[in-house]
């Protein structure tokens, strides 16, 4: 991921932000020596945002498509009340593994159920009447469109849809490969959806917020 804003500012922001615990911090430190393209690691203030988020929405349950190394799922766990609940989805088992030992060293751990395997079909795998108040959205971008659809019917109306990598290095003003082009058709599928109201922020690669208006 190439940062939209300079390095400079990108440490001046996470300077400037809520700073994480020890264990988020050794988290990152692990992931940036032990796994490949660490840069997929959600930074501070990302993860800052997303804690303020499930505070201002008051959520307490949250589905997460994407886990990587569990930095965001570990961060938004403690955000949430003794009796929230993430259900975080990823297709990768070692890295799956990583994340879980690191959730149970952490009080917040216990509120994270991990689900190993293509997350459209843990999607459909959920009760009729299962509900999320909000969905992180950070696995492979050509799904996008259809992780959008899949999870709208799981949304309250006030629900939140917090999608990342929304300006993929820049490439969404000259895509050119699938994965740009699958992220300027998400971007403009939310941006015609009469049922939501949405802003895109550039924070780091960019961070798509949509509120849920009707069904």
């Amino acid at each position: 991921m190439i940062p939209i804003v300079s390095e400079a500012i990108e440490e001046y922001a996470r300077r400037h932000s809520t700073t994480n615990n020890e264990i988020l911090r050794e988290l990152a430190e692990y992931t940036g020596k032990h796994c490949e393209m660490p840069q997929m690691l959600t930074g501070e203030p990302e993860a800052a945002l997303l804690k303020l988020l499930l505070v201002f929405s008051k959520a307490k349950n949250v589905l997460e498509i994407g886990m990587f190394t569990g930095y965001s799922a570990l961060s938004m766990a403690e955000a949430l009340p003794d009796d929230g609940h993430i259900i975080s989805c990823d297709t990768n088992a070692e890295t799956t593994t990583i994340a879980q030992q690191f959730f149970d060293r952490s009080d917040h751990g216990h509120k994270i159920e991990t689900r190993l395997g293509p997350a459209l079909d843990t999607i459909r795998s959920f009760p009729d009447d299962t509900r999320f108040d909000l969905v992180f959205l950070d696995a492979d971008k050509e799904n996008y469109c259809n992780y959008y659809d899949a999870v709208w019917p799981l949304l309250p109306v006030g629900g939140l849809i917090v999608a990342d990598n929304v300006l993929w290095s820049g490439r969404v003003l000259n895509p050119k490969e699938e994965s740009d082009k699958a992220i300027v058709a998400f971007n403009d599928k939310v941006q015609k959806d009469n049922r939501a109201r949405n802003v895109l922020l550039t924070v780091r690669d960019g961070v798509m917020l949509v509120y849920k208006l009707s069904d």
